[in-house]
């Protein structure tokens, strides 16, 4: 990727053991893009570990936003310091920097303004437990219903945005749970999303905030959040 071009944005909650090895990845894999760390206020020493690492940006939020006030955050940084394309990779590790190459091969064949990392389009990657499985098909037939979208992994953070959608998004983010929310928003603000299959791997460290306990409520909250984005006219 072409320097000055590309942000890569790592939205980081308590990810002090993962952080390194991430921008280390990330490093080797795309040596010509830059990296931000949004520390989402953290209270161990995500924010520390991220600073040692050189050349990296990072910003602290003062108090734990969730996933969507970091992200939104790393929009706003990329359209004010003018990058023309965003790369948002999760802290945790299972995103891997070396299928971003799919990602932009994928915009550049589509024209698409979006790229979803998806890990269960023509490719066999860690695809994370059943409960969220079970989820995203929900989520895929809703898409299917009620925009006409095929959207195989709508809840995947790992996307490449162009500055089109950089520029919505910086504007309106969805704050809770926002992946799928993300889509609807791109596609009625006339943006063209696409997929590319991608492989992924288990969080190295640490465990995810959606439990076996938390899925049945987060499957309907979600749902229930893209009935209503759909169906709203105006953001």
């Amino acid at each position: 990727m072409e320097k000055g071009k590309t942000l890569i944005v790592i939205p980081a909650y308590n990810e002090q053991n993962n952080i390194r090895g991430v921008i280390g990845d990330i490093r080797a894999s795309l040596p010509g893009a830059d990296i931000l760390v949004v520390n989402d206020g953290s209270v161990d020493a995500t924010a520390r570990n991220a600073r040692q690492a050189c050349g990296v940006k990072v910003v602290d939020l003062p108090c734990n936003l969730g996933i969507g006030g970091a992200v939104q955050t790393g929009f706003k940084y990329a359209r004010d310091h003018g990058y023309d394309y965003m790369v948002q990779i999760d802290g945790d590790g299972q995103h891997l920097p070396g299928e971003v190459t799919r990602l932009a091969a994928a915009m550049a064949a589509a024209g698409s303004d979006m790229v979803i990392g998806s890990r269960f389009l023509d490719i066999r990657s860690f695809r994370t437990s059943w409960q969220r499985r079970l989820g995203i098909i929900i989520f895929r037939c809703l898409f299917r219903l009620l925009l006409g979208l095929r959207i195989t992994d709508s809840t995947s953070g790992f996307r490449l945005y162009n500055r089109k959608s950089i520029e919505v998004l910086a504007r309106f983010y969805p704050s809770d749970y926002p992946e799928p929310d993300a889509i609807v928003l791109l596609h009625k603000h006339g943006l063209a999303i696409s997929e590319a299959g991608v492989a992924m791997r288990a969080r190295e460290s640490g465990r995810s905030s959606i439990t076996a306990i938390k899925s049945p409520y987060y499957m309907a909250k979600v749902t229930l959040s893209i009935i209503f984005a759909c169906l709203r006219t105006r953001w």
